[in-house]
């Protein structure tokens, strides 16, 4: 007598697998041929028969390694970029609104040329040592006096000496420099527009004294020089600062470079002047711009991404800024042009001071805007 097993009365069922997916491809399932099989890989039947092999996560190919590299590249550029704008719309808001007011609406910098101004004041830091030095923007004088023709690949740059003589709004014939500390940069904007006949589309306030940091901060600049023998409040005995050049390139920090830029006396070159320190200032601005640009700085880029904001205050948000810098980089390093005085004359209020006829003035607005 024959007894059914337990085995023999479940019922079963067959399952067929289906195609194999793109996922089961890259984890490494792959087909097996079994003797006496219905095929490579397949049962008697054609059912499928998978081998799981290591798995993606177990292989490194070079595709893979730059994949990595790439995605941690742009995961970085972004970081920076984020900390830019927003470092950039707080400092937007530190421009007083009469100077926004006082503009003439740009447009986008990549397409066409706006003009900037650029104002570098006799601001110090807090707690400095030098004599009389104001460490307050109100009542600060703008050192730096500087139009920017920018955009569209055009990049021209034309510095007016401080002391230059201009008819202030409101407040008569002074040094030019005068009209910051008489009204801010409003007052400031009027009184180029005035001297010029330009049209100023943006304005930067530079603060000096806030250039160590951010130079410090893309690990210094490369300036070519002369002999310089100059000393700064007095030299460093008497709480200032000294700087002793050879002719030749020299890796600036931060304090080296204000110094740099502040120099006025040389005494290893007497011919130097006002109008000799107007170009250092622009050597910087281009060994800042070289700086920018150079691998080194790639390391360091979500650092000065956030600090260069904050030497500056200006009407430009972030992304304006960044339009900016792309049209600076497009237009190239701009030359170095003075404005170059015509005459002196003592004003009763001012002291020494540089006359430019409208006619030099007018032949050097002339290259600026049309090159």
């Amino acid at each position: 007598m024959h007894m059914s097993s337990d085995l023999e009365q479940r019922p079963y069922n067959t399952y067929r697998s289906g195609p194999r997916g793109l996922k089961s491809r890259l984890r490494g399932e792959d087909d097996l041929a079994l003797p006496g099989s219905g095929g490579p890989g397949r049962y008697d039947d054609g059912r499928r028969i998978y081998r799981v092999g290591p798995g993606w996560r177990g292989r490194i190919t070079p595709r893979r390694v730059v994949g990595v590299v790439l995605l941690a590249i742009v995961a970085w550029l972004v970081l920076s970029l984020g900390l830019f704008l927003v470092s950039a719309e707080v400092e937007r808001g530190k421009l007083p609104a009469s100077a926004g007011a006082a503009l003439t609406p740009g447009s986008n910098m990549l397409t066409s040329t706006d003009t900037v101004l650029i104002l570098g004041t006799d601001q110090r830091p807090a707690g400095t040592h030098e004599a009389g030095a104001n460490t307050q923007d109100a009542g600060s004088r703008s050192d730096t006096i500087m139009l920017w023709r920018i955009g569209g690949g055009v990049s021209r740059r034309l510095s007016i000496p401080r002391d230059t003589v201009a008819d202030i709004p409101g407040h008569g014939e002074n040094k030019i420099n005068a009209a910051y500390a008489l009204g801010g940069p409003a007052l400031a904007i009027k009184t180029v527009e005035k001297f010029t006949g330009v049209q100023i589309n943006h304005v930067v306030v530079v603060n000096l004294a806030a250039f160590p940091p951010f130079i410090d901060a893309i690990g210094g600049i490369d300036v070519k020089t002369g002999r310089v023998c100059a000393e700064i409040s007095g030299g460093a005995q008497n709480g200032g600062w000294t700087l002793n050049l050879a002719p030749g390139v020299h890796h600036l920090n931060g304090t080296q470079a204000l110094v740099y830029a502040r120099i006025r006396e040389n005494k290893c070159n007497p011919t130097e002047n006002d109008l000799t320190r107007v170009q250092h200032q622009q050597d910087i601005l281009n060994a800042i711009k070289s700086k920018l640009l150079s691998p080194s700085t790639f390391f360091r880029l979500p650092w000065a991404s956030w600090d260069a904001p904050k030497v500056l205050r200006t009407d430009m948000g972030g992304p304006t800024l960044l339009s900016l810098f792309a049209a600076s980089e497009i237009g190239g390093s701009a030359p170095v042009e003075v404005l170059k005085p015509t005459g002196a004359v003592v004003l009763p209020n001012a002291g020494d001071s540089l006359t430019v006829t409208p006619a030099a003035v007018h032949a050097a607005v002339d290259k600026l805007m049309n090159g």
